[in-house]
């Protein structure tokens, strides 16, 4: 009977294995054809070319440019994003962990609680408020929201790290003088820096993954970042496939780089925030 379980643990792992990485390899295929060879529908690229990724990022016109630019302004608002909601979470966590204040707990669980609804319920609110202050279209906007929707889960993580660190060298530096300040920056910075790191990779990866909200915030390719542009090509008879599959290739590679090289650390940081 055992045996049995584990059989069909394996298979539904193979199944949604397969389910999810033909997608991926059918493109990474297609990317590596000229136009002609991938309307043949092969199931392996038969002469394997890289003219698609040199034209993307050497070749001038439109469609290369479009690209390139929507890909430096993704790198932009996942980066702004980031460093913003890192900052801002290292103080709140820190805040809450170590100063005890009137209210602290209940404001610690009110900024959890905020997980709990569903994102795509702020979407028309935050458009509203992004329009009448005039941030539609604009990289500020876009950052401002998703630092607003990362920001409770890097707290609650950094929380968790700061909460099970030692005290001791805190209190000491304190008797000695040194401000809250500066006992964070020389004393518990270097200590967390592991859930610092792992709070930045996790708020870059899911603000390259995101979609919904940039489609909807930006409206012009001048702040379009590369999922949405990629979309708003799809299936125009005048944009080549190949060179489609190209760019979603690229997308893919950045998180995917970055989750194999510092999958130690996010995993550690999604750990540290089940602790509690």
């Amino acid at each position: 009977m055992r045996q049995r379980g584990n059989l069909a643990r394996s298979v539904g792992f193979a199944l949604v294995l397969i389910w999810s990485l033909v997608p991926i390899y059918w493109s990474l295929k297609t990317s590596l054809e000229t136009e002609a060879n991938a309307s043949a529908q092969n199931y392996v690229p038969l002469h394997p070319t890289l003219g698609n990724y040199a034209a993307l990022l050497t070749r001038s016109g439109d469609l290369p440019g479009q690209i390139r630019r929507a890909a430096l302004n993704m790198v932009i608002e996942c980066g702004a994003a980031t460093i913003v909601t890192v900052v801002l979470a290292t103080l709140a966590a820190y805040a809450f962990a170590r100063m005890k204040f009137r209210g602290s707990q209940t404001l610690f669980y009110a900024v959890l609680a905020t997980m709990a609804f569903p994102a795509y319920t702020t979407l028309i609110p935050l458009y509203r408020i992004m329009s009448d202050f005039q941030l539609v279209n604009t990289y500020t906007g876009i950052v401002l929201v998703y630092v607003s929707g990362f920001l409770p889960l890097a707290t609650w993580v950094l929380h968790n790290y700061f909460v099970n660190m030692p005290i001791g060298l805190e209190e000491a530096a304190l008797i000695d003088g040194a401000s809250r300040l500066r006992v964070l920056r020389y004393i518990v910075l270097p200590l967390a820096m592991p859930g610092i790191i792992s709070v930045a990779l996790i708020t870059f990866l899911f603000a390259w993954a995101q979609f919904l909200f940039p489609l909807v915030l930006s409206t012009d390719s001048s702040t379009q970042p590369l999922t949405v542009v990629i979309a708003a090509l799809q299936g125009r008879h005048v944009v080549p496939s190949t060179l489609l599959n190209a760019a979603g290739v690229l997308a893919i590679a950045v998180p995917a780089l970055l989750a194999l090289a510092f999958n130690r650390y996010i995993v550690n940081g999604l750990l540290a925030g089940s602790n509690r």
